[in-house]
């Protein structure tokens, strides 16, 4: 039996956040391939599919992009503001996990390039990503 629904429903995206445990931490940024925002710099991640739960989603994305894979991710926040994607309504779960150190990376399928950036040295990013970073900032890396 199949269900249809009259009202419009959002996409689901995952974006993750990998930290290094420095002490000025490092983060790790996809150069994105594709419109929107193509050439700027954002969390890797992309949409889940209709077949898989967040977080395996969150490890395909990863392993997709950077080529780092096996890690163990922690759900942060979910981020639902209506224009946070050109594309339309989007919601995305945002997952995170530290390393001891920068970890080789090969960018791959929605990724041009992968690059590891000083926290307090950030290019401009990619849809709400900067905000995500800041809330993190405050309510992870600062506690």
């Amino acid at each position: 039996m199949s269900f249809t629904y009259d009202y419009p429903r959002p996409a689901v995206t995952v974006d993750i956040i990998l930290i290094t445990k420095d002490e000025l931490p490092k983060i790790l940024l996809i150069q994105r391939k594709h419109a929107p925002f193509k050439g700027t710099w954002a969390l890797p991640g992309g949409f889940l599919d209709m077949d898989e739960d967040l977080p395996t989603a969150a490890q395909r994305e990863l392993k997709e992009e950077t080529n780092i894979e096996n890690m163990i991710l922690r759900q942060f926040k979910t981020y639902g503001d209506v224009h946070r994607d050109p594309r339309g309504r989007t919601v995305s779960v945002v997952f995170y996990a530290f390393v001891e150190n920068e970890m080789k990376t090969l960018a791959g399928d929605d990724a041009s390039e992968a690059k590891w950036f000083k926290i307090n040295e950030l290019p401009a990013l990619a849809f709400d990503h900067q905000l995500i970073l800041d809330e993190f900032n405050a309510e992870v890396l600062l506690n």
